[in-house]
């Protein structure tokens, strides 16, 4: 079975992020889940600017990234505005899932208007969902 590599989970509420590293645990579609509370801590990680008792610690790329669009300092949208300014080998060959509760259509023609995201969910995730990405991304 096809397993992403690496998944980033970039969500401001803890309890949804642990909650959908559980289902894709279940899912089993991963040999790694990372996941960040802002979508600053997001751009951190894809550019490795993350240091621990002075030492500089690198990450696996992601091949997904799970994007919240509603979080406080920088939402999902402005998250991409800065993901857009990465070099390209930082932006990698991510594939970007927006998710959220909001039910505001003109959330879903921005996201659909951006190259770099490739889906738009609603939360939380399932189990279903997440195979389903799979057999999408990674056929």
């Amino acid at each position: 079975m096809k397993k992403f590599n690496a998944i980033l989970l970039i969500d401001d509420d803890t309890a949804t992020n642990e909650y959908h590293e559980i289902i894709i645990n279940l899912a089993g579609v991963a040999n790694n889940i990372h996941s960040v509370t802002s979508g600053q801590e997001g751009l951190d990680y894809l550019t490795s600017k993350r240091n621990y008792n002075g030492m500089e610690d690198t990450y696996p790329q992601p091949d997904l990234i799970f994007l919240d669009i509603n979080m406080p300092a920088m939402n999902g949208f402005e998250f991409m505005e800065e993901y857009n300014k990465l070099d390209e080998n930082q932006k990698g060959s991510h594939i970007i899932v927006m998710l959220t509760s909001s039910l505001n259509p003109d959330d879903k023609e921005r996201a659909g208007n951006n190259t770099h995201i490739k889906d738009y969910m609603d939360k939380p995730l399932s189990k279903a969902l997440v195979l389903e990405l799979r057999d999408k991304f990674l056929p």
